[in-house]
């Protein structure tokens, strides 16, 4: 008589079942762990890092230290497999080599008022492939009237938006005008337009998180959770101030397309920082927070 599970006694059911499970456990693991050692799911794919600055002025970074060159800049992209990035331009234009070769996708940067004729000079053939907005340091909110044309030309040219939030890296920002909670007003009165809240709002991580759980077209960027040399923090403090923050909103948003790592470099290295990143991402979803996400959003080229 041919036996089938439907015929088993239920006794017998549970110890096949159960016998089941433990080798499908085991075989996946061994699949995982060739060898007993963990293969990098970024390993093939590579790292985006969505938030960086190529103002290459020779001298070191005030805080940092870390060399503003090209050559540095590279040679910790080799070191972290780095295989694209997005460039922040400056409110006045600094950091705008031209490095699309590289697949860099350069953020045009607004001051108070929106020069639409540069700016549409920059998007209409692609030298531009987003605008960011300098919340804080540029002293008027996200949904300030002067902002809407460069909405504007992000629905035209279907660009993202990319807003710094959270603490300024200058005494002179006004720190209500970064809070992420106002990128609320902008999402909802411009669905078709794709938002991001860069540094996830730290230290106003709750808020960002709400903000991108609830908007579709909102995304979040990690960068800068801490800046300059981590080789002089303590595991317990990138632990409490990176990973352990990083972890929180993933699990908030509970959506592993909605966040994408970054550094802010030249404010930290971006090695270091690669590894403090993943301590708060579970394995699974490396693919998407440290590549796939950032090829979507920003239009990247994927290796």
């Amino acid at each position: 008589m041919k036996l089938s599970l439907q015929t088993l006694p239920v006794s017998t059911l549970i110890v096949v079942l159960s016998a089941l499970s433990v080798l499908s456990c085991s075989t996946a693991k061994a699949k995982a762990v060739p060898n007993g050692n963990e293969t990098d799911p970024l390993a093939e794919i590579g790292i985006i890092d969505a938030h960086t600055h190529t103002y290459f002025t020779g001298e070191p970074e005030e805080g940092s230290k870390i060399p503003q060159t090209r050559e540095q800049y590279f040679q910790e992209w080799k070191e972290a497999n780095i295989v694209g990035a997005v460039a922040h331009i400056g409110r006045t234009g600094r950091g705008d080599e031209d490095l699309r070769a590289q697949n860099v996708v350069h953020c045009a940067g607004l001051d108070r008022l929106v020069n639409v004729k540069a700016i549409e000079a920059g998007l209409k053939p692609g030298r531009f492939g987003c605008i960011k907005i300098y919340l804080g340091y540029v002293h008027q909110f996200a949904y300030d009237k002067g902002y809407e044309p460069a909405y504007k030309l992000a629905e035209k040219y279907n660009v993202p938006v990319v807003f710094h939030t959270g603490d300024t890296y200058s005494v002179t920002g006004k720190l209500k005008y970064a809070d992420p909670l106002t990128i609320d007003e902008v999402a909802v009165d411009h669905p078709k337009v794709t938002f991001v809240i860069a540094h996830c709002g730290n230290p106003w991580i709750e808020s960002a998180a709400e903000v991108a759980y609830k908007n579709p077209n909102v995304y979040l960027d990690g960068s800068a959770f801490l800046v300059g040399d981590l080789s002089k923090y303590t595991p317990a403090q990138l632990e409490e101030y990176v990973s352990k923050p990083l972890r929180w909103v993933f699990g908030y948003v509970d959506n592993p397309s909605k966040l994408m790592f970054g550094t802010d470099w030249p404010l930290t290295h971006i090695k270091p920082y690669v590894e403090a990143f993943k301590k708060g991402i579970p394995r699974e979803a490396w693919p998407a927070v440290f590549h796939d996400n950032a090829v979507k959003v920003f239009k990247l080229k994927s290796r």
